[in-house]
């Protein structure tokens, strides 16, 4: 099975931690939080991961060089020209991704427990062309989605922004991305009717196909762990709860 990585970010809410290192090299509980992601998606079947790159990114390079992975294939989609965003490395990397089975999308700097095999197989099972990881948690902005979690808009609590402009999100499930998503090859031609080139974000993309395709929300069960690791305060704490899980595994 195939996963795409998000390791191309600046890591600038992680400075100086970044300034001289990738955001996908910072190391949680003692190693990269690349590491935790590429053995967490190979311990749910996937063996055949692209991870884009851009700053620093001849740092992972080395890093992949020294540390193989068996019966691993790991390929570069490489950014360090042009940060494309998410929906734009998505696209790049196209040609290593096409086809007729689905991908896994994990960002690099979130670090949780769910079953990444169950999440994937859901997707399969609902026939839908995008499944994105959702939860209730406190945020500012959501993912609005009817009673059978198909998507239809997003809001900012914050500023009051609402996509599209003429709905209402009282009337929907508001529910926060947690940045891993699975996608349909079939939405790269959906990406060309509707000309969505160069850089541009995953989720403006999805909101603008999905009166017309399928984008599901699968909630994430509420004990399950998440943390958005590209965060300092949130950094710590996912250190915490590894070395709280080490701890119990060696005892």
């Amino acid at each position: 099975m195939k996963a795409m990585i998000f390791a191309a970010g600046l890591g600038t809410r992680l400075r100086p931690l970044t300034d001289h290192c990738p955001k996908a090299l910072v190391p949680v509980a003692g190693r990269p939080m690349l590491e935790h992601v590429i053995q967490r998606l190979r311990n749910a079947g996937f063996n055949d991961l692209i991870i884009n790159i851009h700053h620093q990114g001849e740092q992972i390079i080395e890093y992949l060089k020294k540390h193989p992975f068996p019966k691993t294939t790991i390929r570069i989609s490489d950014e360090r020209n042009i940060l494309l965003d998410t929906g734009g490395g998505i696209l790049k990397a196209r040609p290593m991704l096409d086809g007729n089975e689905p991908f896994l999308i994990h960002n690099v700097d979130i670090l949780s427990d769910i079953d990444l095999h169950a999440f994937y197989q859901q997707h399969l099972q609902t026939g839908a062309e995008a499944s994105l990881l959702v939860s209730k948690r406190h945020t500012t902005r959501y993912l609005l989605f009817d009673e059978k979690y198909y998507l239809h808009g997003w809001t900012n609590k914050e500023t009051g922004e609402v996509k599209p402009a003429n709905i209402n999100p009282a009337t929907y499930l508001q529910l926060a991305f947690g940045g891993i998503h699975v996608f349909s090859p079939s939405l790269f031609k959906r990406m060309e009717m509707n000309k969505w080139q160069g850089r541009f974000s995953i989720i403006p993309f999805y909101l603008s196909i999905c009166n017309e395709a399928n984008i599901k929300g699968i909630k994430a069960n509420d004990e399950d762990q998440w943390f958005d690791i590209g965060k300092p305060e949130t950094l710590k704490q996912a250190e915490r709860w590894l070395n709280r899980k080490n701890s119990l595994l060696k005892s």
